[in-house]
Protein backbone atom coordinates (compact mmCIF):
# COMPACT_ATOMS: atom_id res chain seq x y z
CA UNK A 1 0.00 0.00 0.00
CA UNK A 2 3.15 1.94 0.47
CA UNK A 3 5.32 2.98 -2.92
CA UNK A 4 8.78 4.79 -2.29
CA UNK A 5 10.55 6.25 -4.95
CA UNK A 6 13.01 9.00 -6.10
CA UNK A 7 16.08 7.12 -4.91
CA UNK A 8 19.58 6.99 -6.65
CA UNK A 9 22.96 7.57 -7.18
CA UNK A 10 24.24 11.34 -6.25
CA UNK A 11 27.48 13.23 -5.40
CA UNK A 12 28.04 14.09 -1.63
CA UNK A 13 26.52 18.12 -0.90
CA UNK A 14 23.84 16.70 -3.80
CA UNK A 15 20.11 16.70 -2.90
CA UNK A 16 17.38 14.12 -3.63
CA UNK A 17 13.84 13.99 -3.49
CA UNK A 18 11.54 10.99 -2.67
CA UNK A 19 8.58 9.91 -2.74
CA UNK A 20 5.74 7.56 -0.83
CA UNK A 21 2.35 7.43 -2.40
CA UNK A 22 -0.31 5.32 -0.54
CA UNK A 23 -3.13 3.71 -1.61
CA UNK A 24 -4.84 3.96 1.48
CA UNK A 25 -8.42 6.22 1.53
CA UNK A 26 -7.62 7.93 4.90
CA UNK A 27 -4.46 9.36 4.29
CA UNK A 28 -4.92 12.48 5.64
CA UNK A 29 -5.51 10.70 9.16
CA UNK A 30 -1.80 8.91 9.15
CA UNK A 31 1.44 9.62 10.50
CA UNK A 32 3.85 9.29 8.41
CA UNK A 33 7.80 8.64 8.73
CA UNK A 34 10.67 7.55 6.94
CA UNK A 35 13.29 5.37 8.15
CA UNK A 36 16.60 4.10 6.38
CA UNK A 37 18.98 1.37 6.86
CA UNK A 38 22.43 1.00 5.74
CA UNK A 39 23.99 -2.17 4.84
CA UNK A 40 25.06 -4.25 8.16
CA UNK A 41 23.25 -1.73 10.22
CA UNK A 42 20.20 -1.43 12.06
CA UNK A 43 17.30 0.65 11.01
CA UNK A 44 16.97 4.34 11.81
CA UNK A 45 14.68 6.90 12.19
CA UNK A 46 14.88 9.90 9.83
CA UNK A 47 11.86 11.89 10.53
CA UNK A 48 8.39 12.09 10.79
CA UNK A 49 5.00 13.75 9.75
CA UNK A 50 1.73 13.79 11.67
CA UNK A 51 -1.98 14.02 10.15
CA UNK A 52 -1.82 17.57 11.46
CA UNK A 53 1.32 18.90 9.47
CA UNK A 54 3.59 18.39 12.19
CA UNK A 55 7.31 17.16 11.86
CA UNK A 56 9.79 15.40 14.16
CA UNK A 57 13.25 14.69 12.56
CA UNK A 58 16.52 12.43 13.52
CA UNK A 59 19.58 14.81 14.91
CA UNK A 60 21.60 13.34 12.02
CA UNK A 61 19.35 14.97 9.32
CA UNK A 62 17.82 18.09 11.54
CA UNK A 63 18.43 21.24 9.37
CA UNK A 64 19.33 18.57 5.74
CA UNK A 65 16.31 16.83 5.42
CA UNK A 66 12.30 18.51 4.92
CA UNK A 67 9.75 16.00 5.36
CA UNK A 68 5.92 17.67 3.42
CA UNK A 69 3.18 15.91 2.04
CA UNK A 70 -0.24 16.63 0.06
CA UNK A 71 -3.13 14.60 1.31
CA UNK A 72 -4.63 15.57 -2.01
CA UNK A 73 -1.72 13.30 -3.59
CA UNK A 74 -1.89 10.75 -1.00
CA UNK A 75 1.52 10.96 -0.82
CA UNK A 76 4.50 12.07 1.00
CA UNK A 77 8.02 13.44 0.25
CA UNK A 78 11.62 13.91 1.53
CA UNK A 79 13.23 16.79 0.43
CA UNK A 80 17.31 15.86 1.16
CA UNK A 81 19.44 18.57 0.81
CA UNK A 82 23.68 18.36 1.76
CA UNK A 83 23.98 15.01 1.16
CA UNK A 84 27.11 12.83 3.00
CA UNK A 85 28.20 9.40 2.18
CA UNK A 86 26.53 8.55 5.49
CA UNK A 87 23.13 8.79 4.40
CA UNK A 88 23.91 6.15 1.81
CA UNK A 89 20.90 3.82 2.79
CA UNK A 90 17.77 2.34 1.44
CA UNK A 91 14.97 4.14 2.46
CA UNK A 92 11.51 3.38 3.74
CA UNK A 93 8.40 5.15 4.43
CA UNK A 94 5.76 3.94 6.81
CA UNK A 95 2.31 4.86 8.62
CA UNK A 96 0.46 4.90 11.22
CA UNK A 97 -3.07 5.61 11.36
CA UNK A 98 -3.64 8.82 13.89
CA UNK A 99 -0.30 7.87 15.41
CA UNK A 100 2.36 9.86 17.75
CA UNK A 101 5.02 11.15 16.26
CA UNK A 102 7.30 8.90 17.00
CA UNK A 103 10.91 7.04 15.78
CA UNK A 104 10.28 3.72 17.39
CA UNK A 105 9.31 1.71 14.05
CA UNK A 106 7.33 -1.01 15.62
CA UNK A 107 4.42 1.25 15.89
CA UNK A 108 4.00 1.90 12.46
CA UNK A 109 1.37 -0.39 10.61
CA UNK A 110 2.48 -0.02 6.67
CA UNK A 111 5.79 -0.35 5.07
CA UNK A 112 6.91 0.44 1.69
CA UNK A 113 9.76 -1.53 -0.21
CA UNK A 114 12.12 1.31 -0.10
CA UNK A 115 14.39 3.08 -2.44
CA UNK A 116 17.95 2.92 -2.55
CA UNK A 117 19.86 6.17 -1.84
CA UNK A 118 23.66 6.25 -2.68
CA UNK A 119 26.05 9.14 -1.98
CA UNK A 120 29.40 9.02 -3.26
CA UNK A 121 32.09 11.02 -1.92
Amino acid sequence: QLQASGGGLVQAGGSLRLTCTASIRTFSRYTMAWFRQAPGKEREFVGAISWSAETYYADSVKGRFTISRDNAKNAVYLQMISLKSEDTAVYYCAADYRGPLTNRGTLYDYWGQGTQVTVSS
